[in-house]
């Protein structure tokens, strides 16, 4: 029986790296990398998700909800740096939990990335031809988002925009990296505009009361499998408001500092990894939190969070209209399809980056991790990760899944968490260039709120990742266990023994 809890050396992933024709170039910066963060993080979400959480958890304390959420992801993301600036290789919480937990349970982590990014990229890039559809229509052309062929939908929008991705990627990570910048720059910029412009509708008697009373809310049509699992489990009842409602609100806005980790798919990319990921990381956070809190104080001093919770989807542009700023929708739908552009993009990179990783390890193919000589990118990769990501957003009902997303970052995120306790026990002589402070107790805070959040996610979702695990289970014990590049070498050291 092969040993499926082997353990990958540190040294020896740093050497892989190495593999001639499997090899990636350095060249991103601090400025490239908080940029990346800000591109995946900052999405179409900025412009709703800080508003469905002040109408229907937090009212205008959702802004304390963003800052505990911020302070949860930046415990992760502590673990992250740690363990980038001890292994600067491609792969993140997969080549991580190798070098601490074992194989199965790095399979497991690789599998949950992929599902992580593989989902959020098919899922966004869909929303993104919906957006664009939206956009032509607030500006009076008339163009709809799919097209029926033969009688299945179409989703031309998803098909352009992964399309043109894929190929810049091929083309070169700092290529990639200087468009990503400049479609970063003019989204913040937008960002900032609506905020400028929403404080000028704001009122103080709407922040008022801050934290409003707790109350039970209304009667809810979801079944059984849309509750949280939580609730399903214990039969809990949900609160809206109060103090149990901003940390509600706080389960719910963490998701949009969802992101972060795939930064860390790029440690291989890097220049100067063991100062330059640290900083380009937490600078990135930084600057995504102070935009949510932002817009979040813009949306609730514009309006009351009682008139947010009357609209059918509260957003920062009912916020607009609400207050009479019907062209603001105009601005809000620009910026929201520029916001989704550079997140696809980030996505893209960062699945072919682990699915390259898990490749060179031979969990799967090998051919797969394969680098082109010109560019040093995973090409072959790359091109067929695109290819699934444009089939699912274009040809299918994928974003039902949605938050098979969360499930995905959230289990990498417990993993690199504990992991970074089983590096430090087990190999004491190594010393990251960034370690995260106050000893065991960040890590182990970080683990259990990400566990927490975890239970927070719909019944359904928990279902479905089920399936997932299940079919990820038959693909290592049926290929990855046995064509592991460790599994070879074993029956040699056996001899050599």
């Amino acid at each position: 029986m092969p040993n499926i809890m082997r353990i990958k050396s540190v040294e020896r992933s740093i050497a892989d790296s190495g593999e001639p024709g499997r090899t990636l170039k350095r060249s991103l910066s601090t400025w490239d990398l908080m940029i990346m963060g800000v591109a995946v993080a900052v999405g179409a979400g900025i412009f709703s998700v800080g508003a469905k959480a002040a109408a229907f958890n937090a009212g205008p304390a959702v802004t304390i909800s963003f800052i505990l959420a911020a302070i949860t992801c930046a415990a992760a993301i502590m673990c992250y740096a740690e363990f980038a600036t001890a292994m600067p290789v491609t792969g993140s919480a997969y080549v991580f939990t190798y070098a601490t937990m074992g194989e199965v349970l790095a399979w497991v982590v690789g599998w949950n990335l992929i599902l992580e990014m593989l989902m959020a990229a098919a899922v966004i890039a869909k929303y993104w031809g919906v957006y664009l559809a939206d956009f032509f229509q607030a500006v009076g052309v008339p163009l709809p988002a799919e097209f029926q062929i033969f009688g299945v939908d179409l989703y031309w929008g998803p098909l352009l925009v992964v399309a043109a991705f894929t190929v810049l990627l091929v083309l070169g990570t700092k290529l990639s990296a200087r468009v990503n910048n400049v479609v970063t720059v003019i989204k913040i910029g937008i960002v900032l505009f609506v905020i400028v412009v929403g404080f000028f509708f704001v009122k103080a008697q709407n922040y008022t009361p801050f934290v409003p009373p707790a109350q039970t809310p209304p009667e809810s049509s979801a079944g059984a499998l849309e509750q949280p699992f939580l609730s399903f489990l214990f039969g809990m009842e949900p609160q809206m408001y109060g103090v149990g409602g901003v940390i509600a609100g706080a389960a719910l806005v963490f998701f949009a500092f969802i992101g972060f980790d795939v930064v860390a798919t790029s440690a291989e990319e890097v220049k100067n990894p063991s100062r330059t990921l640290p900083r380009g990381i937490f600078a990135g956070l930084a600057v995504v939190t102070a935009l949510y809190i932002l817009v979040t104080l813009a949306v609730t001093g514009m309006v009351s969070y009682q008139d947010l919770a009357n609209t059918e989807t509260p957003s920062l542009a009912s916020a607009f209209q609400i207050v009479g700023a019907d062209w603001a929708v105009i601005v809000i739908s620009l910026g929201s399809l520029i916001g989704l552009t550079t997140v696809i993009m980030v996505l893209l990179m960062g699945l072919a980056r682990v699915s390259m990783a898990m490749s060179r390890d031979g969990l799967l193919p090998r051919t797969l991790s394969r680098t082109s000589e010109k560019r040093a990118t995973p090409a072959r990769v790359q091109i067929i990760c695109g290819a699934v990501v444009a089939f699912l957003a274009g040809f299918t009902p994928v974003d039902l899944l949605a938050e098979m997303i969360n499930i995905g970052t959230l289990t990498a995120f417990v993993m690199v968490s504990v992991g970074v306790l089983v590096l430090r026990r087990r190999r004491p002589d190594i010393k990251p260039s960034f370690r995260v402070p106050f000893g065991p107790v960040i890590p182990v805070a970080s683990a259990l709120l990400c566990l927490y959040l975890t239970f927070n996610l719909a019944t359904q979702t928990w279902i479905f990742f089920g399936i997932w695990m299940v079919l990820g289970m038959v693909i290592y014990f049926a290929y990855g266990m046995r064509k592991s590049r460790l599994a070879q070498e074993e029956p040699k050291k056996e001899k050599a023994a």
